[in-house]
């Protein structure tokens, strides 16, 4: 392991490796909280339900406990744009609820996060998740070794404005990951390409838009940590783990690497 550009973390293949194993964890975890979602479920019972999944695995949840946190997911509901405390809320048809996840193998870090509508809800909000997680996609996409962190940024930026007048939200961005959850450089979902750490292969990043409705102005509630919208807007979110391979692009925190939607976008992929 070694560091460049301000603290950058660069991994061994065997580090990526561990990041892979923590990454299944988390996405077999979003794809078990998928299944649990619907009307009348608490934040809380999913929080348990994810906790239950991590551990089992043989994992650590990375969210519980830092800097006081106290769930093992972040579980953010409609108008929440991210961070919210799993509690006492109870879901209810029409809801959306972006689940963050985060789990820790043998030192090393994965962390996705993905948004589920509770039973039918308006298209327009239906619309918003798909841009929200076709914006990943393409942000992912567009990583490559040698080019520059801010090639994902425009990337993600272009997409969502190609596909209406959504709220790209800017106080809070993609990071990168390894050892710990949160780590330089930060990964905006906005922006001019070219610019920032160079892309090599041992870095890893979570990419994750967080898109709204309405604007992009967000404010943070009393509990210090759930992040909404100022004028009450649905938002979306959706976040992948990645590195880029000599192969190509390796999405560690999606069960098939994510192998299915680069092969859709022309992206070679870098799995092994």
């Amino acid at each position: 392991m070694g560091l460049l550009d301000r603290g950058v973390e660069i991994k061994a293949p065997e580090q990526i490796d561990a990041m892979r194993r923590a990454g299944l964890v988390v996405g077999e975890t979003l794809e078990i909280l998928r299944g649990a979602v619907r009307a009348g479920i608490s934040t809380r019972e999913l929080d348990a339900i994810a906790e239950d999944s991590i551990r089992g695995r043989g994992a650590t949840p990375s969210f519980l406990g830092y800097e006081g946190f106290t769930g093992s997911i972040c579980a953010s509901v409609n108008d929440e744009v991210v961070h919210g405390i799993p509690g006492d809320r109870v879901l209810a048809a029409g809801d959306v609820i972006s689940i963050d996840c985060g789990a820790i193998v043998d030192g090393w870090h994965g962390d996705a996060a993905i948004s589920v509508a509770v039973g039918e809800v308006p298209a327009e909000v239906t619309t918003l998740m798909e841009v929200t997680e076709g914006a990943m996609w393409r942000g992912i996409a567009a990583a490559r070794l040698g080019g520059r962190v801010t090639d994902i940024s425009h990337a993600v930026e272009g997409f969502v404005k190609r596909s209406g007048r959504y709220g790209i939200v800017e106080d809070y961005v993609g990071h990168g990951i390894g050892s710990a959850m949160h780590q330089p450089p930060n990964v905006p979902n906005f922006g001019r390409a070219g610019k920032g750490p160079k892309i090599v292969e041992g870095l890893a990043l979570a990419i994750e838009p967080m898109i709204t409705l309405g604007t992009k102005e967000t404010v943070v509630l009393d509990d210090d940590w759930t992040v909404i919208t100022t004028d009450g807007s649905y938002a979306a979110h959706f976040e992948h783990t990645m590195t880029v391979t000599s192969s190509g692009v390796w999405v560690l925190t999606a069960i098939d690497g994510g192998e299915e939607m680069l092969a859709k976008l022309g992206v070679p992929f870098g799995g092994r």
